[in-house]
């Protein structure tokens, strides 16, 4: 109903308008229809000229995001980029793409950033890896472009705005959509092999011991591209207030917990046999052929997947760690990315108002609904979300029942420091490495990127 006020208010205010310019053309110079009434004509056609000239001016406009190659919502985030090249034929939008999960995507994002060659509008994270451009001032603050566009704003739900707000309290990202993580489980290979689902570490342990005793690889995960098996491991390990600290003061112990459960899965033999060479791309697609029981992901991934995989999957907090001081029932999720508009798009006059207006297009709560509906994420803005699968209503139902909702542990330190911890996860597994010692190269590594 929301959606249909705004458009109704809307139509009402183009008419209301409309019916102004026509009563100010019949009375505008006092009811005089003499020579000044034709001059008023004339004059009222070269305005009119000149503006069809000014909106005919080519516009070129660079958006980088991560609506590429596989990605669930590639479809629909190009289609809603046509949709406004279609309504603003002057303008050209070049979609340039990357997938997050390449270990060059923030690199070329940095790259860019600080070589002059920023787009127009990126779509990035939120957090601590934007701030270094954020800091440096390479992108504006939306808050008064919100203020100034009650529409736009009130488009969005409160919570995705104040999840995108970065530590000097301003927001410089509309959010889009958001998501959660968590352990995507086959429900068919455990009930065909007579397993309980994961629920609790000697569940995920006993079921990680009789599927690798079948040849099933039990949890599909790299060791490389280790993101989100290190976000969950910390997470359930140190619990949401030791996580969300970082390794900004002391080290906690519980951060060595994780490695150590790592270790004891891969000894139990949790881990694909190629984890060292596969990268998150094959990992997934091991869960999605059926060729592994479990994978720790996000609800974009939902939409790669086998027709098959989708209808028998179901998602679930990842368990807590032996000793840790997460509950079981925290996850990682929220509104992590959105789009940022770049300092030097805002001062060029000739893109300034168009760069504007696309970014308004791209989050608006029409663009939200299909692109939320395409790749499963939690909508920021108050619309249906409609033809998912069970496996995401279950993701859904799963945030709603969390004990916390987490920004991601590579949000809360610096990227060279993450780099350190997914780096450290094949060393610390095949004994080349101690879990304290991991936790110490990563506590130096970020304690240099304060200096």
């Amino acid at each position: 109903m929301k959606k249909y006020s705004i458009m109704l208010l809307s139509m009402l205010l183009l008419l209301s308008m409309f019916l102004a310019a026509c009563g100010s053309g019949k009375n505008g110079n006092g009811g005089n229809t003499s020579s000044d009434g034709n001059a008023s004509k004339n004059n009222t056609t070269n305005t009119q000229q000149e503006d069809t000239k000014k909106e005919a001016d080519p516009v070129k406009l660079r958006v980088f995001s991560t609506f590429g190659g596989t990605d669930a919502a590639r479809e629909a985030f190009q289609q809603a980029i046509d949709e406004f090249t279609a309504a603003n034929p002057n303008v050209t939008v070049e979609n340039d793409t990357m997938s997050a999960n390449d270990d060059g995507f923030r690199t070329k994002v940095n790259t860019d950033m600080t070589s002059g060659n920023e787009p127009d509008l990126l779509f990035y994270f939120i957090g601590a890896d934007a701030e270094g451009f954020v800091n440096a001032g390479k992108v504006v603050p939306l808050n008064e472009i919100l203020d100034a566009d009650a529409n736009w704003k009130n488009g969005f739900i409160p919570s995705a705005l104040e999840l995108a707000k970065q530590p000097d309290g301003n927001i410089y990202a509309a959010p889009l959509t958001g998501y959660y993580e968590g352990l995507f489980v086959n429900k068919k290979i455990f009930a065909d092999n007579g397993l309980d689902l994961p629920t609790d570490w000697d569940k995920l342990t006993a079921a990680t011991k009789a599927l690798s005793a079948k040849g099933i690889i039990p949890l599909s995960v790299p060791f490389d591209q280790s993101h989100y098996l290190v976000e969950h491991m910390i997470l359930s390990a140190a619990g949401p207030d030791s996580q969300n600290k970082g390794l900004k003061d002391d080290v906690d112990p519980n951060w060595e917990k994780a490695y150590a459960a790592m270790k004891e899965l891969y000894d139990l033999g949790a881990f694909p046999k190629d984890a060292a060479t596969i990268d998150l791309s094959m990992s997934g697609n091991y869960f999605s052929e059926g060729l592994a029981a479990m994978t720790i992901e996000g609800s974009w991934a939902v939409g790669g997947w086998s027709e098959e995989t989708r209808n028998n999957a179901t998602v679930l907090p990842f368990p807590q760690v032996p000793g840790g001081a997460g509950s079981g029932n925290n996850i990682v999720g929220g509104f992590g990315s959105g789009f940022y508009l770049s300092k030097a798009t805002y001062d060029d006059a000739a893109k300034k108002d168009t760069a504007i207006a696309l970014m308004k297009h791209l989050t608006s709560p029409a663009s939200i609904q299909k692109i939320a509906s395409a790749n499963g994420g939690t909508p920021a803005a108050d619309v249906e979300v409609t033809g998912l699968a069970q496996v995401a209503l279950d993701g859904f139902a799963m945030a709603a029942k969390a004990d916390s909702i987490n920004s991601p542990v590579d949000s809360k330190v610096a990227p060279e420091t993450f780099s350190d911890l997914r780096a450290s996860v094949q060393q610390v597994v095949t004994g080349k490495k101690t879990p304290a010692q991991a936790i110490e190269s990563a506590k130096k590594v970020e304690d240099a990127n304060k200096k």
